[in-house]
This record gives structure tokens, C-alpha cells and sequence, in this order.
């Protein structure tokens, strides 16, 4: 049985915003007898207040960027770390690397814990890409000859080896990451906690950097946590995760429930109503959609399809202004930004004119398109010519169920994004 290397216990972290003190010197030192002498709650900290950015937040008032965290992580797991911006997954992950001390609770971590949080972590601008090697494996608690033995593997991995010996603020951000990077995971940690910093690197860099952390995990039987908005990474890297909002797990799972149930949340329309939801700027003005829905083979609106059944797409359009020639699009992705497939009205030689002040209704029949059983989405735009007039992204969403359409046909499964019959011969 593995063993915990990380076990985290009633973390808090609160955060004040505006003045850091509570305006007189009687309240400091009242407060810091109570918190840090006798162990006690803030005496001036406001109830139940947690971190939610689209409020406007009030002269000392205090946030809770992390609020009663309990977490084990074994030893060899891949933790993939999920959620909003705001949601306290930096927090976490800087109080782990001691960035930052809690305000309540502990933290326990077994082993050496090398993290890179953000570009240039830990290094001196003024010093060599060679010195901040040493000087990051010296803080790691190396010797000098087993930070010799991985210099090599190091530079090659960053792909640094021209500029090695050039101070680090002549760098990219690119190459700064690349080098952060393989120092972090090159210098043997028993864990390795890396934030989103890898988005800053090109594609190849960050495929070696999954394949890295992978053989780190797999191979050396070392511990990963991982943050990032890239879903197809996490997936592909984690094989846990926890979902945090507003400073609190709220979903703890294998990592396909944990991703899925992230992107849920992140879909813009629940329901079927689509004249609410924000635009970007100039469109909208001239014809946009107002609801739409996703209709079954009985013509009924639903958010579940079974496999292979056809299906339709409903879309209610109001014309605040005569337009003509208006073409409309449907693009569907699922819940991992993969996108799959479109179609536009103008490939069928269908555009439509509207009247000012007028609605219109159409509806788009898939019978012999059928998506392999998950999650997904839709994006919908209206254009003429090239111009958009209205666009609207991950709306409807809706599932295709294991569940066959016509249970006559053998049914042994279903792979891959989109199902097809094609001819034999």
C-alpha cells in the first residue's frame, strides 16, 4: 500500500484586503496575542465572508482564499488541481512550497518538494542559467556532485546549452520556464508541483514536459501535482484530481468525473434561453439568437440522446435590423475543447433574410451524424459573408447515452468522437 507523502489538515488561508493593520495599534497587538499567542481566530475577522471576485471588496475586509482543506496525496499519485481563477488553486499550491505560511490548519510533506509556480521562480536575473542551476539544486538540499551528474541531461532538456553560461535576464519567458522546469524535475524531488507556467512554452515543449512529469511518476514512482486550464493535459497526465471553488474542494474523484464536472460548470447556458448571455462587443446588433434547443427523434427537447439517434437543433433568431443573406453555423465540441465537427447553412446553398423587428425559427436535422457516447457542446454564430453579426460559444449542452437508438443492431461499443456506417465492399 503507498504510502502519504502529503497530508494537509483544516488549511485556512486568509487574506486582508486594503490596509493591512486594523487601524490602531491596541487592535494589532490584540490581534496577535489572540492568533499567534493563544491560538485564537481573528478577533476583527468578518463572518462568512469567502473569495468571490466579482464583488467589490470593503476596506479591511478579510477574504478566505482557502477554507478548511483536508487532502492526503499518496505517494506516486498524480494529483491534477482544478478550478476558476480566484478559486485558490496558486494558494494551495504556494503553501505547499512554503511560499506562504496558513493562516490555520498544517501540512505535512514527506520527502524533498520541488515546485514552479511562475516564471523564474527561484532564480537570480543577475546570475548564469549554470549558477541558477546550482544555486536552485543547493536549495533543494543536493550535492554539488549530484547536481554535476544531472547537468547534462538538464541543459539538453532545456535546450539551453548556447546561452548556459548567459545571465538569466537576458532569457525568454520561454527558455526561463524550459530551464525552471528541468531543474525542477531533473534534480530527483520526491515531489514535483508545477502550476500553469508550462502554457508559456511552445507545443513541443510542453509535450515533452507531460511525457517528463509522466516518467517521473510512472517510472520513479515520484508524486505530481499539477495545475492547469488545459483539460487535455490534466487528463492525459492525472489520474486524480479535485476541483476547488471559492476556496473549497468540492469535488474529489478520478480525474474524468473531476474534468467533466469542471467544464459543466464552465458552460455558459443551463437552460435553453440565449438572448441573456453576454456578447462581445458589436455583435448582437444587427440579428442574434434568443433560445435554442436540442430536440430528440420524438421532437421533444432534451438534454439526452441515446447513441446513433437523430437528433436536431432548434434555434429561435430575432432581427432587431434588416438583414439578409445571413448565414448560420453549428459547431460541436466536447467537454475536453476537442472540436469535432461543423456545419454552416451556406455549404447547403441555404441563407436567410429576416425582416426588421421579426423572429424566425430553424431547425437543423442530424440523421445520419451520431456522436459517440459523452458530454458536449455547442457554438453557434450567424455571419454574412465573413462578418460575424452574432456568435455564442459552449451553449446546449447535451449527452449521448451508452443506451442504443435501435436496439435490432448489434451494439458492442462505441470509439472515437463520431459514429459512421460506411460501405463494404
Amino acid at each position: 500500500m503507498s504510502k502519504t507523502v502529503i497530508k494537509i489538515e483544516n488549511l485556512s488561508k486568509i487574506y486582508r484586503l486594503g490596509e493591512v493593520g486594523t487601524g490602531t495599534l491596541s487592535h494589532d497587538l490584540n490581534r496577535f496575542v489572540r492568533m499567534n499567542i493563544l491560538g485564537q481566530d481573528d478577533p476583527y475577522a468578518k463572518v462568512g465572508h469567502v473569495n468571490d471576485r466579482t464583488q467589490k471588496a470593503e476596506k479591511g475586509e478579510l477574504v478566505a482564499a482557502l477554507r478548511d482543506i483536508n487532502l492526503e496525496v499518496k505517494e506516486g499519485e498524480v494529483l491534477g488541481i482544478i478550478g476558476k481563477n480566484g478559486a485558490g488553486k496558486s494558494t494551495l499550491l504556494k503553501l505547499l512550497s512554503r511560499v506562504t505560511s496558513p493562516t490555520t490548519g498544517s501540512i505535512k510533506v514527506k520527502g524533498r518538494l520541488a515546485s514552479l509556480l511562475e516564471v523564474g521562480t527561484g532564480f537570480h536575473p543577475e546570475m548564469t542559467g549554470r549558477e541558477n542551476i546550482y544555486m536552485n539544486g543547493t536549495i533543494m538540499g543536493m550535492r554539488k556532485w549530484e547536481i554535476d551528474r544531472k547537468l547534462d541531461e538538464i541543459v539538453e532538456f532545456a535546450g539551453v546549452a548556447k546561452y548556459l553560461d548567459t545571465p538569466t535576464k537576458r532569457y525568454s519567458s520561454g527558455m526561463t520556464v524550459r530551464l525552471g522546469f528541468a531543474i525542477a524535475a531533473h534534480l530527483e524531488p520526491e515531489i514535483l508541483v508545477v502550476d500553469e507556467v508550462l502554457a508559456v512554452g511552445d507545443a513541443e515543449f510542453q509535450k515533452k514536459a507531460i511525457g517528463k512529469m509522466q516518467d517521473v511518476s510512472t517510472n520513479d514512482g515520484r508524486t505530481v501535482l499539477f495545475v492547469s486550464h488545459n483539460m487535455a493535459s490534466i487528463q492525459k497526465l492525472c489520474n486524480r484530481g479535485i476541483m476547488l471553488r471559492n476556496g473549497l474542494v468540492v469535488l474529489d474523484d478520478n480525474i474524468d468525473n473531476v474534468t467533466k464536472e469542471y467544464i459543466k460548470s464552465n458552460i455558459q447556458a443551463k437552460s435553453t434561453q440565449l438572448d441573456l448571455l453576454p456578447r462581445k462587443s458589436g455583435y448582437g446588433h444587427t440579428a442574434k439568437f434568443i433560445s435554442g434547443e436540442v430536440l430528440n427523434s420524438e421532437n421533444t427537447s432534451t438534454g439526452n440522446l441515446r447513441f446513433g439517434e437523430p437528433f436536431k437543433i432548434k434555434l429561435n433568431i430575432e432581427a432587431l435590423d434588416k438583414a439578409q443573406n445571413i448565414n448560420v453555423g453549428v459547431r460541436f465540441e466536447n467537454t475536453s475543447d476537442v472540436y469535432i465537427s461543423s456545419c454552416l447553412s451556406g455549404d447547403s446553398n441555404k441563407y436567410y433574410s429576416l425582416k426588421e423587428n421579426s423572429e424566425s425559427s430553424i431547425e437543423i436535422s442530424f440523421k445520419n451524424f451520431s456522436l459517440t457516447p459523452g458530454d458536449y457542446k455547442v457554438t453557434l454564430s450567424l455571419r454574412v459573408g465573413k462578418v460575424f453579426i452574432d456568435q455564442l460559444t459552449d451553449v446546449l449542452p447535451f449527452s449521448v447515452d451508452e443506451v442504443p437508438y435501435n436496439p435490432d443492431n448489434e451494439h458492442n461499443g462505441a470509439w472515437g468522437l463520431i459514429s459512421y456506417k460506411p460501405e463494404w465492399n
